[in-house]
């Protein structure tokens, strides 16, 4: 007589959660519109502390002229090259290290992170945005920034590049620089209009 075994249970292995990640980097832009007041003030004091030292510093050691990056409008390279002439190696140190190194480290990042709160903010006063399933409205504000926050990197790794190595500096490096500055501040443009538009949209809806 054979006795039977109770049979197993047949066991399905465990699948990764997917999209972890994803689901991740979602929550934490959706919590950034929270704190949108802190990152308001804490840009507006790195921005406060940049102008300054532009003002009452940088533009000492190079005669009265303005730095590359405050030049929205580009620069040619015989202009790049009489700044750079002008603030001399030692104050090219200067600038590098507080300023590149310092706060225009931080000031990127730090932007961003306000562009999106302020984005996710203003748009979810709006009600075809705020019905819109979370991951869309993270990648919608990701997507407008992103471009700025990585051309405002490249731009300060092109400036810290002729800064650290004079030699560096020719026209053709100078007028990469110079792309990469306007560059920057068109794209940067993008988010501030669409928030622009998200806030006007929003006070005649509740006019």
């Amino acid at each position: 007589m054979t006795s039977r075994l109770p049979a197993k249970a047949r066991t399905i292995p465990a699948e990764p959660e997917q999209y972890g990640l994803g689901r991740s980097l979602t929550a934490t832009v959706l919590r950034l519109p929270r704190h949108a007041a802190a990152l308001c003030f804490l840009s507006a004091a790195v921005f406060i502390a940049m102008t300054v030292m532009e003002f009452f510093y940088f533009r000492q050691l190079s005669g009265g002229l303005p730095s590359l990056d405050m030049r929205y409008l580009g620069f040619t390279p015989d202009e790049g090259m009489a700044w750079l002439t002008a603030i001399g190696r030692r104050g090219g140190e200067i600038i590098l290290v507080w300023h590149y190194l310092t706060f225009d480290l931080l000031f990127p990042a730090l932007l961003s992170l306000t562009l999106v709160s302020l984005i996710l903010a203003t748009g979810r006063r709006l009600r075809n945005f705020r019905e819109l399933p979370g991951q869309v409205q993270s990648i919608f504000a990701l997507v407008l920034v992103l471009p700025y926050t990585l051309a405002d990197y490249a731009q300060n790794i092109a400036v810290a590049r002729l800064l650290s190595d004079f030699l560096s500096a020719n026209p053709d490096s100078l007028s990469f620089a110079s792309v990469l500055i306007v560059t920057k501040f068109a794209l940067l443009a993008i988010p501030v209009v669409v928030i622009a538009a998200f806030w006007l949209v929003g006070q005649r809806r509740q006019a």
